[in-house]
């Protein structure tokens, strides 16, 4: 009979934390079209900030269907942002030839904070001067 020891499981946790390259999305499995998504989705770049949105930790979910259809769980740093448009358009570029369609879903629960955003993002946001 195993024994459940309380600091290994919070050891594991930690170590899954890590690990995890997109805190937005942690505690999701990826696959490997997941991770394809993932890494078009890179050529999105908020109109504000400069920064793709995957390392931004706005994506919060992708999936996609076996009709190739791509569903996108995605945030905003403000509800209020006017440029949904301009991401949609540069989401439809960067898909195209990968997916047959997309969806975004804009999500706003829960909210975007700085913590969802990957090391690679805060390295490039103190590359334009943010203090992150």
């Amino acid at each position: 009979m195993t024994e459940y020891a309380p600091e290994a499981a919070a050891q594991d946790d930690e170590q899954a934390v890590v690990s995890n390259p997109y805190p937005a999305m942690a505690g999701r499995e990826l696959s490997p079209e997941d991770e394809d998504l993932l890494e078009a989705l890179r050529d999105v770049v908020d109109p504000e900030l400069g920064v793709n949105v995957v390392d931004l930790g706005l994506i919060y979910g992708v999936d996609l269907g076996e009709d190739k259809v791509a569903t996108i769980d995605m945030t905003l740093t403000s509800a209020a942002c006017p440029l949904t448009d301009v991401i949609e358009d540069q989401t439809r570029v960067a898909l195209e030839g990968l997916v047959t369609d997309f969806r975004i879903n804009w999500v706003w629960l829960p909210p975007w904070g700085p913590e969802k955003i990957t090391e690679d993002g805060r390295e490039q946001l103190r590359a334009l001067g943010f203090n992150v």
